[in-house]
Order: C-alpha cells, then structure tokens, then sequence
C-alpha cells in the first residue's frame, strides 16, 4: 500500500518537476530590428535579429537567427552560430545595387576572432557570399632567430628577429644555443580574425579591411598582423592591397 502511495504522489510531482525545469530555459529574444530594402523590391524588408542565450545569466546565444519578412507574403530565415554580441549591418558589398546583409558575432575565444556571415536576397533568392581567404601567406622560422614572412609572392618577403626571446625558443626546442634550427616547425598562421567594411571610393563603393595574425612558436606568440583590402567583383574577391604590420 506504502509503494502504491509513493508511486501516485511521484506521478502527480512529475508534470511540475517537469515544468519547473522547463521554464528555467532562456526564451528565444528579439535582440534587433532593422527596416532596410534588402530585396531590391520597392518596399522595406523587416530584419529581426532573434537569439537565445545558454543560460539565463549568460551572455552567450547558443542560438542566433534571422527572420526578413516583406508584407506577410514572403518570409527567409538565415541560421548563425552561437556567440556574443551579434550585430547585423547593411552593405552593397557584391555591388548589384542592393544592400547585402553582413553578420558578424563574436565566439569569446582566447584568439580575439569573430563569426562573420554575408548574404544577399536580391530578387527574393538567398543565397550566402563565401568571404575572402588569404592564401597566398607563407610564414618560416630560418637561422639565426629570423622568421621569414611572404604575404605576396610580387613583394619581398618581410624578416621578423626574434633574438629577444631566443631562450624561449631554445627550450622549446626551435633552435639551438647558436640560433640554427633543430626541428621542423613552422609559425602560426591564423585564419583571419576580424573583418569590416570600408567605402573604397564614391565610384567603387564598399570592400572589406581583414586583419590576420601571424605568431612564432604559440599563439600568444604574436608576431604581427597582416591588413588586407579586398573588393569584390565579377564573383569573386580580389585584393587591393595587402600589407604586413609587425607587432610592437
């Protein structure tokens, strides 16, 4: 009878328990809202930019989308990954004439990079634009503590000395006493980090700035930057101008 009585009251706890928990998740937010002529239509897109965060206390969005919408008619969803600080900015960047809708969030990690997303709805067709890489970069470590830095094959590769911290690199094994070599390794060449969007000029409109760290033996190990201009035309990114900043 005990059993018979345990049984019933954990059934009737059940259903709370239950929503208790449930309304302990963060509910999706309404973190922007845009009104911008994204479709090339004559009427304005509205843009929501919507995310849910982990946990109630946390300012990070496991979730982040957006919603554009025209007259009830015609509805898109674009899909981010999660992160911090999620921002969405309007730009004629593939230069048709219409604004393209250029994302970018932040992921919290010890590298400092962001998530950025471009897309473009012209005539009601989404679709996603790839951003620039830089693939051109070669970066190695050569005698005497040098660390050679090729960021364009029609430039002179630029040298980095790194003697200042020469035993460092001798206790990781890089070098020797006497700066030559001993081990096959090459610096860190990091995915770019940052991008934003820059006006070229009145005739060309807007392109993108990117920087790109480049470190020596770890991560933290920075070296310098390099900053790229980009453009877009006939499909493609093409560079306007790319330079190598060594770190300070």
């Amino acid at each position: 009878m005990r059993n018979i009585m345990v049984v019933g009251l954990f059934t009737l706890l059940l259903p709370a328990v239950i929503a208790a928990k449930g309304s302990s998740e963060p509910d999706a937010q309404r973190l922007e809202e845009y009104s911008q002529k994204v479709t090339g239509d004559s009427t304005e897109e509205l843009i929501e930019l919507k995310g849910k965060r982990l946990a109630q206390d946390s300012d990070y969005y496991a979730k982040i989308w957006a919603t554009i919408s025209r007259d009830e008619r015609k509805e898109w969803k674009i899909p981010y990954e999660g992160g911090y600080d999620p921002g969405i900015h309007f730009y004629d960047l593939n230069h048709d004439g219409v604004n393209d809708i250029f994302y970018q969030s932040t992921n919290g990690g010890s590298n400092g990079s962001n998530h950025y997303h471009l897309h473009t709805l012209k005539n009601d067709r989404l679709n996603e634009i790839a951003l620039p890489k830089q693939k051109s970069i070669k970066a190695d470590f050569k005698n005497n503590f040098k660390v050679e830095i090729q960021i364009d094959y029609e430039q002179e590769p630029s040298i980095v000395d790194v003697k200042d911290r020469s035993s460092e690199y001798v206790e990781l094994g890089i070098y020797n006493e006497n700066g030559k070599l001993t081990e096959s390794t090459s610096p860190v060449i990091a995915p770019i980090g940052s991008f934003k969007p820059v006006k070229i000029s009145d005739d060309k409109g807007y392109g993108l700035r990117s920087r790109q760290h480049i470190s020596g033996a770890y991560q933290a190990d920075r070296l310098g930057t390099v900053k790229t201009l980009w453009y877009y035309e006939e499909d493609k990114w093409v560079i306007l101008k790319t330079k190598w900043i060594p770190s300070k």
